[in-house]
């Protein structure tokens, strides 16, 4: 049972990562938002990137399962995922950071056109949306992680911001 502000804001924040809407996280659903992403930029699965993002996403479902997959059985639901934040997560929320930061290095090494280590703002936007955020909220969103305000992205952004996301109370 969810109890307190903080546990109904994770708890909404599951939906973000079980892709499929099957009422659980998997493996399956972190190839998904690898699939989605270079599809959004049209990279090959094979490429150098490609493989980066798939090996990230394994790394963070690796941690992610480390974390909260109580039971074992390969699949983390909603209380296992509020669990997991609400006990090993909350106070120290560079520890989900540091397991998010190999996929979504990747992740914006995909979005990143021109190889200069950031993304613009709208290919920030293109892979919120690709993972399944609304279109206007994935806009504002990448212009908020947009920190200096130089329409760019950059990974230390990222990493701060996702972390405060799925481990601080807003």
């Amino acid at each position: 049972m969810v109890s307190s502000e903080y546990e109904r804001r994770i708890a909404a924040r599951f939906a973000t990562f079980d892709q499929d809407g099957n009422g659980y996280i998997d493996r399956a659903d972190f190839n998904a938002a690898a699939k989605a992403l270079l599809a959004e930029f049209g990279t090959a699965a094979r490429s150098d990137k490609g493989q980066a993002l798939y090996i990230g996403a394994e790394a963070f479902w690796q941690g992610m399962a480390g974390i909260a997959d109580r039971d074992g059985d390969q699949r983390i639901t909603r209380d296992e995922f509020v669990g997991g934040a609400v006990k090993r997560l909350r106070d120290n929320p560079d520890r989900f950071a540091e397991i998010a930061r190999p996929f979504l290095h990747a992740a914006l090494a995909v979005a990143d056109g021109d190889g200069d280590g950031a993304a613009t703002t709208a290919d920030t936007a293109r892979v919120l949306t690709a993972l399944g955020v609304n279109a206007d909220i994935a806009r504002a969103a990448a212009a908020t992680l947009d920190a200096d305000s130089d329409g760019r992205v950059e990974e230390s952004e990222i990493v701060t911001a996702f972390a405060r996301y799925f481990t601080v109370p807003e």
